[in-house]
């Protein structure tokens, strides 16, 4: 199995900055691509920006520019640097990750448990 464990989340005015962070753990032999998504209140989830396992990364239109997403293949972990937020980035970030899972070497889609990013004056 493979758990998701998120941090960094929390209230900030806008143009302020957040930098979430999410660790993965379990059995797994690997773990490909990594991603952020957000799903806001009354609405689908949403990509927000992945990252290849060598580093690759794409984002949303929405945030290019202010985001930046990063991974430590040592520490099996994913971050996500948001920097001038705005009050439209508000939602519930969840990690996403791509594993190769123990012991069938299937390939399996993990999802976080969220945490909220609130950017409000």
């Amino acid at each position: 199995q493979v758990q998701l464990v998120e941090s960094g989340g929390g209230l900030v005015q806008p143009g302020e900055s957040l930098k979430l962070s999410c660790a993965a753990s379990g059995s797994f032999f690997s773990i490909g691509s990594m991603g952020w998504y957000r799903q806001a209140p009354g609405k689908q989830r949403e990509l927000v920006a992945s990252i290849t396992s060598s580093g690759i990364p794409n984002y949303a239109d929405s945030v290019k520019g202010r985001f930046a997403i990063s991974r430590d293949n040592a520490k099996n972990t994913v971050f996500l640097q948001m920097n001038s937020l705005k009050p439209e980035d508000t939602a519930v970030y969840y990690c996403n990750v791509q594993a190769t899972v123990a012991p069938t070497y299937r390939e399996r889609e993990r999802w976080g448990q969220g945490t909220q990013v609130t950017v409000s004056s």
